[in-house]
Order: structure tokens, then C-alpha cells, then sequence
């Protein structure tokens, strides 16, 4: 339904739409389907759950493309809140962080500064920090401010998009580094001048990015994929791959977003493969949510039947 898809990512960055679908009375109860609260410690009792299921996880702090200085380090503290929340509950929790919510348009040296204060904090509690892809207008920046921190931390992971053309190129340029990767599809509104318009050959192109990694063996085997989709097929293309291949599972493990097909993660963990669920918390949830429902229609069903409870 890609008609469908583009109304919700155009949503998405409308201030009208924005401010009333965050005014409507049933937004709240409505989203929790997909962000886990408002705060760090409901977010934590969210991972504590996952954890008795034999999953893991990795928080994330909802934000993007803050407009100062002041929200930045604000954005900034609350990761190094969760980061002091995971290690005084004890829960084997990555975290995710957005560059936009850390400054990246406003100052790169304050987003850095930032980055490396986290990522400081994260390595005392133990953890990995992976580093979110945004819009194609941010790729290459991200990637540049990866390869700067990961000069100086080895706990810092970042993310590719399989509807990118360029994506080949700079997992190849990855694996060689021995890098953390979180591969998933993408949900921004991108051109086709950048990506693939039709989802086959984003499909595609994401075995061929896995299959490419699984192939490799990366700096010293140290790279290491997160596979992060929550399409059926896919999963069984890699299951089935890395059994023929011989893949170590230590390699590499699977990945899907908080409230959506909680069926199969729970599937997944019973065959023994390393689950990991994105826990997203905060109050400025509206893109995140948006652009959930324009990933999958069935999303949008539940939305739709849940207003009418």
C-alpha cells in the first residue's frame, strides 16, 4: 500500500497533523502499542519483561531534530539517565540514539561532545550504543561521525538501509572495520534518485547486504549484523543460509521493534537465536509512531480498532 505509506511519512513531519493528533484524547493509549511510556522507568520494567522471555534489548530515547543547544544536552542527559537506570536495575540493555536529537544540524562538535559523553557512560556500565541512520541527507554525516568515535570507543554500532543504492558500498567499508551493523529496510521518505522505489528490490537488496556480511569475515571476525526486520521470508532466508553456511550464530543476531509481531520474536528466542527488541520511551513519540503505521498496514488496523474500544 504505498499510497497509504506516504500519506503517514508525510504526517509524519506536519506540525498541523502533529499537534492534533498529540492533543487527541486516546493518542496515549493508542501508541503504547508501539513506545513503551513516557519515561525510564516504565521503560525499564518494559525491558525487565522482555528479559524473562529470554530477550534482549536495546532502549531508545525518542527524539529527533532538536532546534538548540539546550535541547541537545537535555537529550543528552536523559540517555545518561537510562544508561545509570540500566546499570542500578541490572539489565543487559544496549542503547539507540539519533545524531539530529544530539545536535548534529545544529553544532557536529556538540553533537560529538555529546556522543562521547554517552558512549563514556555506556562503556563503564558495559554496553553498546548504536548510532541510528535518519534521512538520506544525514548518511553520510552519520557514517563520518561513526568512524570518528569508533577511533576512540569499541562500544559504538551504527545502522545501514537496504532501500539506500549506496548501502553495498558502505557495508563493505563496515565489515573491513569490524563494525557493529543494525541492517534494516528504511522508513523514510527517500527518491528514487537515492533509493529503491519498490519494495522487491529494497527486499533484495537487504539478502544481498546480509548475505555479502555472512560471507565475510569481517576485521579479525569482529564485525557482527543485527538483522533487523520483522518480514517472515527474510528470517527464513537467513536461518536457512546461515545453517548451509556454517554461519556462527555468535555472528550475528536478530532484531524487531517493541509491539510488533511479539509471536515471533518469542518464536525466534525458542530456536535458540539471539532476539533483540528496540524499546523506544519518551514523550516526543509522534514521528516514531507515524512512521510505524506507514510501515505496515496492519499497524494501521490496530490503530483504527482501538480507537473505537
Amino acid at each position: 500500500m504505498p499510497i497509504l505509506r506516504d500519506v503517514f511519512l508525510a504526517m509524519s513531519t506536519n506540525a498541523g497533523v502533529r499537534r492534533f493528533v498529540v492533543g487527541f484524547p486516546l493518542s496515549r493509549r493508542v501508541t503504547r502499542r508501539f513506545v513503551a511510556g513516557e519515561t525510564i522507568d516504565e521503560a525499564i520494567q518494559v525491558v525487565k519483561k522482555l528479559r524473562t522471555q529470554g530477550i534482549d534489548a536495546t532502549f531508545d530515547q525518542l527524539g529527533e531534530s532538536v532546534t538548540n543547544e539546550t535541547e541537545a544536552r537535555a537529550a543528552k542527559d536523559g540517555y545518561l539517565r537510562a544508561l545509570a537506570a540500566i546499570a542500578a536495575n541490572q539489565v543487559a540493555s544496549q542503547v539507540s540514539v539519533k545524531l539530529t536529537q544530539m545536535g548534529l544540524d545544529i553544532d557536529p562538535d556538540l553533537c560529538l561532545a555529546n556522543l562521547r559523553e554517552i558512549l563514556a557512560r555506556a562503556k563503564h556500565v558495559g554496553t553498546l550504543v548504536t548510532i541510528d541512520m535518519e534521512d538520506s541527507q544525514h548518511t553520510q554525516v552519520t557514517l563520518n561521525v561513526f568512524k570518528t568515535l569508533r577511533e576512540e570507543f569499541d562500544n559504538v554500532g551504527i545502522v545501514l538501509q537496504s532501500y539506500l543504492y549506496r548501502s553495498e558500498e558502505d557495508l563493505k567499508q563496515l565489515i573491513a572495520l569490524g563494525a557493529n551493523v543494525r541492517l534494516c529496510k528504511g522508513a523514510y521518505k527517500e527518491p528514487a534518485t537515492v533509493a529503491f522505489p519498490q519494495k522487491k528490490d529494497v527486499d533484495a537488496n537487504y539478502i544481498k547486504l546480509a548475505q555479502l556480511f555472512f560471507d565475510s569475515n569481517g576485521a579479525t571476525n569482529r564485525a557482527y549484523l543485527d538483522l533487523a526486520t520483522h518480514d517472515e521470508k527474510i528470517i527464513a532466508w537467513a536461518k536457512e543460509y546461515v545453517t548451509a553456511h556454517n554461519v556462527a550464530r555468535k555472528r550475528f543476531e536478530f532484531q524487531m521493534l517493541y509491539g510488533i509481531r511479539s509471536d515471533l520474536q518469542r518464536k525466534i528466542v525458542a530456536e535458540g537465536y539471539t532476539m533483540r527488541v528496540y524499546v523506544p520511551c519518551g514523550t516526543h513519540w509522534y514521528p516514531y509512531f507515524m512512521r510505524r503505521l506507514a510501515e505496515r498496514p496492519a499497524n494501521v488496523v490496530f490503530l483504527i480498532s482501538n480507537l473505537f474500544k
